[in-house]
């Protein structure tokens, strides 16, 4: 599995360390929960292939980059990381973004931050706009799928996602991409991260600060408010599996209204929440295809 060249930079406040492949204009690759930068493993080789540098690191508290000396966890936090790894890997000219779950709600804000700085954009799994939070309080399909973020509220969650070696995330992977698993040692390699000291504290602070008030720093409140409603100057590629077992094909609808400057969303059949893993061909050439156009 040592593939990839890693490496490490400071930006921000932490050290992020990462694996890349290729030279040329920086495509950021930004993985989500429950997973680590291994989820682009598919798309390092083929963007390096096409003439770009693919950099994948591991997003705050995923080790081996570092728990953030704050504590903090919210999605503005993770925006400003994108950001500030764009300028540290890239302080010369804009960088693509490709963010995954979570990495796509950092990708979104980066795109609000930092226009600029970034040329276009590119999410999976996660769409933008005020219907992905609407369906989470009244659809009840989605309140099904996403159980999970209120469980994470509890105190037990540490216990009962690390009990039988992590059994719940087999579970997780199983009900998010129906009829499709992750390679066995792939899944140990993303249980040895969650294993670390802190990582999974840290996965599941995500989710308690994105609900609970109390965590969330009064001086980003505006950010937050601005990331959540304001449209995003970017160009954007959107892609999403049909089978989608965490976030319903659904919730889809009506991102159009948040993208002035072009929307290409791509609905892949066959595939669930993983779907740059499930079929890595199928997004790859569209990721190349929009970032080159």
């Amino acid at each position: 599995m040592g593939e990839f060249k890693t490496g490490s930079i400071r930006a921000g406040e932490l050290t992020f360390h990462y694996l890349e492949a290729g030279s040329g204009p920086l495509v950021l690759c930004l993985h989500g929960f429950p997973d680590h930068a291994r989820s682009f493993r598919f798309q390092l080789p083929a963007l390096a292939k096409a003439g770009f540098r693919a950099v994948a690191p591991y997003l705050r508290g995923y080790a081996p980059t570092g728990v953030p000396p704050n504590g903090r966890y919210q999605m503005a936090e993770l925006a400003k990381d994108a950001v500030a790894l764009v300028e540290a890997l890239s302080p010369n000219e804009p960088a693509f973004i490709f963010g995954h779950d979570w990495g796509a709600a950092a990708t979104y804000g980066a795109a609000h931050i930092a226009p600029r700085r970034i040329r276009k954009i590119a999410t999976a799994a996660v769409p933008h706009g005020p219907q992905v939070l609407q369906a989470i309080v009244t659809s009840y399909p989605q309140m099904r799928r996403s159980w999970y973020m209120f469980m994470f509220q509890m105190p037990t969650a540490e216990t009962a996602v690390s009990f039988n070696d992590f059994e719940f995330l087999d579970r997780l992977w199983a009900d998010w991409s129906p009829g499709w698993t992750l390679a066995s040692e792939e899944m140990a390699a993303l249980k040895d991260t969650f294993g670390k000291p802190g990582v999974l504290e840290a996965a599941l602070a995500y989710y308690r600060h994105m609900f609970n008030p109390a965590f969330q720093a009064p001086e980003l409140a505006d950010l937050q408010s601005k990331m959540m409603s304001e449209a995003i100057s970017v160009p954007c590629l959107y892609v999403h599996g049909e089978r989608d077992g965490c976030i319903g094909a659904e919730t889809m609808a009506g991102m159009e209204a948040g993208f002035p400057k072009g929307l290409k969303k791509v609905l892949v059949a066959d595939a669930g929440h993983f779907v740059h893993q499930e079929k890595p061909e199928r997004v790859n050439e569209e990721l190349i295809a929009f970032f080159k156009s």
